[in-house]
C-alpha cells in the first residue's frame, strides 16, 4: 500500500480548507497552516506573511493548496500587500525550496471582475435576465484579458503570474482556480451574484481533487471554477475538458424569499 499524498492547505481552518479535509481526508494526508489550529489535522499556527515561521510546514509536502488571504474584495493596499502579495510569494518560494511538486492557488472571479461593468455580464450580475437569451451570449473564458476589480483582484492575478514564473524557471507546476463564490450555507439564492458565481461544496471538492491528482506532466493552467449555473458569466468548459470536471450542482434563476 502506497503512502497518501501529503497536502498542505494554507487557510486550512477556514471554510474551503475544512471542506477539503472533511471530504478528502481518507484520500490525502492533509496538514493545515493558518492563524488558528484545525483540530482534525496536523496544524502550523502562524501568519503566512512570516516566512521563517511558516517554513517548517512545507517540509516533506507534495502539494500545496494556497487558500490563505485577506478575502475582502475591497481590502486596502496595505492589507493586500502583507496577506496576499507577500504571503503568496512566501508560499511559492518555500514550495520551490522544499521540492513541492504542485501549488494549487485559489485565484478568484475578482481577477476578472471588471467584466461586471459591461454587457452582457453586467445584466447577469444584476439579475436582469430578461435582457438576455439563455445560453446565447458570450461567456468570459480564461483567455480574456485580466480585469481586476480591486487590489484583491490584482493580488489574485499576481498569484497566477507567480505560478507561471515558478513553473518556467523553477520547475514548480501550478494550477489556478478562479473560484466564483463558495457560500457557507451552500445556498446561492441570496442574490443574483450568488446565482451566477456559486461553486457548491461538492463541486469545490471535486475540482480541487482533480487538480491534486492531475498528472505531473500537466504543468500549468488557469480554470474558471463555478457550478454549472443557469445564468453564467464565466465559462467552465476548459475545466470540463482539461480536468474532467463534471459539476453536479446548478443554481437557477430564483432568489430566496425575504
Amino acid at each position: 500500500m502506497t503512502d497518501k499524498r501529503k497536502v498542505l492547505i494554507t487557510g486550512g481552518a477556514g471554510l474551503i480548507g475544512s471542506l477539503m479535509i472533511d471530504n478528502l481526508g481518507d484520500k490525502y494526508e492533509f496538514s493545515s497552516l493558518d492563524l488558528v489550529e484545525n483540530p482534525n489535522v496536523t496544524s502550523t499556527v502562524a501568519s503566512v506573511d512570516d516566512f521563517d515561521a511558516i517554513a517548517p510546514a512545507f517540509e516533506g509536502i507534495d502539494t500545496v493548496i494556497h487558500l490563505a488571504a485577506n478575502p475582502s474584495p475591497n481590502g486596502s493596499w496595505e492589507s493586500n500587500l502583507q496577506n496576499n502579495f507577500i504571503a503568496t510569494y512566501n508560499v511559492f518560494e518555500l514550495a520551490k525550496r522544499n521540492g513541492v511538486k504542485r501549488v494549487i492557488f485559489a485565484s478568484s472571479n475578482h481577477a476578472e471582475g471588471g467584466n461586471y461593468l459591461d454587457a452582457p455580464w453586467k445584466h447577469v450580475n444584476e439579475g436582469n435576465y430578461e435582457l438576455l437569451e439563455q445560453d446565447n451570449y458570450e461567456l468570459v473564458t480564461e483567455t480574456h484579458r485580466i480585469r481586476p476589480d480591486g487590489y484583491y483582484g490584482v493580488a489574485k492575478a499576481y498569484g497566477e503570474a507567480m505560478g507561471s514564473y515558478y513553473n518556467d524557471y523553477h520547475g514548480l507546476n501550478s494550477f489556478h482556480l478562479r473560484i466564483g463564490w463558495v457560500i457557507r450555507d451552500n445556498d446561492p439564492t441570496v442574490n443574483s451574484h450568488g446565482l451566477t458565481l456559486w461553486l457548491s461544496h461538492r463541486d469545490l471538492v471535486q475540482i480541487m481533487d482533480l487538480c491534486i491528482s492531475a498528472p505531473e506532466t500537466y504543468r500549468y493552467d488557469i480554470f474558471n471554477a463555478t457550478s454549472d449555473n443557469t445564468w453564467k458569466i464565466f465559462d467552465i468548459a476548459h475545466a470540463k475538458e482539461a480536468l474532467g470536471y463534471k459539476p453536479q450542482d446548478r443554481a437557477g434563476s430564483e432568489l430566496r424569499a425575504n
